[in-house]
């Protein structure tokens, strides 16, 4: 296959990536994107799909108190003597019009969503009003393109079928066999599904990350006839006088060069999968394993080592170099294992999650991310760090643990499989999962001397808006906190992953890539996570990756545009 001419070259299909190429098409240049792998959308597709930005119209009709100042005090508090001034200014102007530039001149479209910040209760923190999510996206508008469209990750869907990423679908599941209203709703949803399987293969109504990736896709691919190439691995630049004017590598094993007057974009997806930079990045507990990420593995690093070729430079290390996921391990026969992100069972009454030790050491609670650094400061540089769920069969039954979904769904494959682990005492279960089964009878008893009145004085887990957010609204006292007492109990072993990395090259607020004498080099722009993080390594909310890639994204583009050909 002919790759076409082009002003403007996009290495990567991820969210940043493709609303470069959109952004840059609409403003009059012509893109054509590059990805190494078979299918488009890279960790988008296989994401929960949320961006925040705050300060968009649909977020001030949830919240019309919110205010730039509000943002601003809010990661001032979260980053601390790292808060980036002119990114957020620009986060501040640009979040809301890359969203009316979506809405307006594409078919992506946005819905509003009830996730508060991940510390609502600090200084500037919102209980609402600053998450978005990609709209469903029926996938049978991307015609033969479907195929190409990169699947959610298999363990977070139920028989193929994905969940809408609001709170209130997921309940209906949960309540099921204790609400007809939600009996009803899922049986809708799964003759829905069926039928979809039946006459398609396959679901065609996608949620989360998912619709989000299609919808790019759709936009660009189709609607305005950017060519998006894969298997178009991309190995080298092309310099001419310190100018970068376009790439060079391999289509379909095939070598090519081609020229770009207006640039390159590096979109890659920062570097989970890649042994070298996790090795000399990740804490040292995480460093000497191979890498445990929730992102496709074809997130290796391309996008920086290409960077660091031109003269580019990383940027200082970051405190937390990745967005880190609690992830269990599961079996998967001849596919081989698969990860499953745990977004949900830690919030639920009855489960708690303990280390090595058989102690409880932070709010289950709190974001993933927050939990996993907790478990890393406790690690230090010892063994690498894990993490164990415990339940007891209610709340197994009520709520699944893991990929182990609740009842009336069996799990007898779980236990078979080694991934589930039962005993008839929490001293027993202990030995099982490899963990002071002695410490871990005494902090269950602890636990559950407040639970019973809904009291975590421990950790004050259901204290935030966030931790009831997905805990369990129909629980009382506290949808965060029950006892643990009904034998049979139950254990899964989860490893400290990540779902994208922090850490990437250095690059001024329009995403040039900054050389080691801190000037720009020309005709060389970077996004998304292979350039380093404006968070500057803190969570404070959901969709911080994407919100801030596509906003930036959209600057970006929108730049190069008003250059021209500036680096001709």
């Amino acid at each position: 296959m002919d790759i076409p001419q082009a002003d403007l070259v996009v290495v990567g299909s991820g969210a940043a990536g493709l609303t470069a190429a959109i952004v840059a098409r609409r403003r009059g240049l012509r893109g054509v994107v590059l990805e190494k792998d078979a299918l488009v959308g890279g960790t988008t597709a296989v994401s929960g799909g949320v961006l925040w930005v705050p300060l968009t119209a649909r977020g001030l009709a949830q919240n019309p108190h919110d205010s730039p100042q509000a943002v601003r005090d809010y990661l001032r508090q979260e980053m601390g003597d790292r808060y980036p001034h002119e990114a957020v200014e620009l986060l501040l102007a640009k979040g809301p019009e890359m969203v009316d530039f979506f809405e307006r001149e594409t078919e992506v479209r946005f819905c509003s969503t009830l996730y508060p910040d991940y510390h609502p209760d600090a200084p500037g923190g919102s209980v609402v009003g600053r998450a978005l999510v990609a709209a469903p996206f029926d996938t049978r508008r991307l015609g033969h393109e479907r195929r190409r469209l990169r699947p959610p990750l298999k363990t977070l869907t139920f028989m193929g079928m994905m969940f809408n990423s609001s709170n209130a679908e997921l309940k209906h599941f949960f309540k099921a066999t204790r609400s007809f209203a939600s009996f009803a709703y899922v049986v809708r949803r799964l003759a829905g599904h069926l039928v979809e399987r039946l006459r398609h293969g396959g679901a065609v109504h996608v949620t989360g990350g998912n619709a989000l990736a299609a919808a790019l896709f759709k936009a660009a691919a189709i609607d305005l006839g950017i060519p998006v190439l894969t298997h178009a691995e991309v190995t080298g630049l092309i310099r001419d006088g310190g100018v970068v004017r376009g790439v060079s590598g391999a289509l379909a094993g095939q070598a090519f060069r081609l020229e770009a007057p207006c640039g390159v974009v590096l979109a890659c997806g920062g570097f989970s999968h890649d042994r070298t930079l996790t090795a000399s990045r990740f804490p040292v507990a995480l460093a000497r394993r191979t890498p445990l990420s929730a992102t496709p593995p074809a997130i290796a690093g391309d996008g920086i080592r290409l960077g660091l070729s031109a003269g580019g430079c990383l940027a200082a290390p970051l405190a937390q170099p990745a967005a880190w996921m609690p992830l269990s391990i599961v079996p998967g026969g001849r596919s081989g294992t698969m990860v499953f992100p745990h977004l949900l069972d830690r919030y639920k009454p009855g489960v708690i999650a303990v280390l090595r030790t058989g102690r409880r050491f932070t709010n289950e609670a709190n974001s993933y991310h927050d939990v996993c650094t907790a478990a890393l400061r406790e690690a230090g540089d010892g063994p690498e760090p894990a993490i164990w769920l415990v339940c007891d069969r209610h709340a197994l039954a009520r709520y699944g643990l893991g990929v182990v979904k609740p009842a009336p769904l069996p799990h007898r494959r779980h236990l078979n499989s080694g991934y589930l682990c039962r005993a008839d005492t929490l001293r027993e279960l202990g030995a099982k999962l490899g963990i002071d089964g002695e410490a871990l009878e005494k902090t269950v008893a602890d636990f559950n001397r407040g639970a019973r009145t809904g009291a975590d004085p421990q950790f004050g887990r259901g204290s935030s808006a966030f931790n009831r957010f997905l805990g369990d609204p129909d629980h009382q006292p506290n949808p965060c906190v029950a006892p643990i007492e009904r034998a049979p109990f139950y254990g899964v072993k989860l490893r400290i992953g990540d779902l994208c990395t922090f850490d990437g090259l250095l690059a001024d607020p329009q995403g040039r890539v900054l050389g080691r004498n801190g000037a720009a080099i020309r005709g060389l722009y970077v996004l998304g996570a292979d350039r380093v993080n404006m968070m500057g390594g803190a969570y404070p909310g959901p969709g911080i990756n994407h919100g801030p890639h596509m906003a930036m994204a959209y600057l970006t583009a929108s730049t190069i545009a008003e250059n021209g050909s500036s680096v001709r």
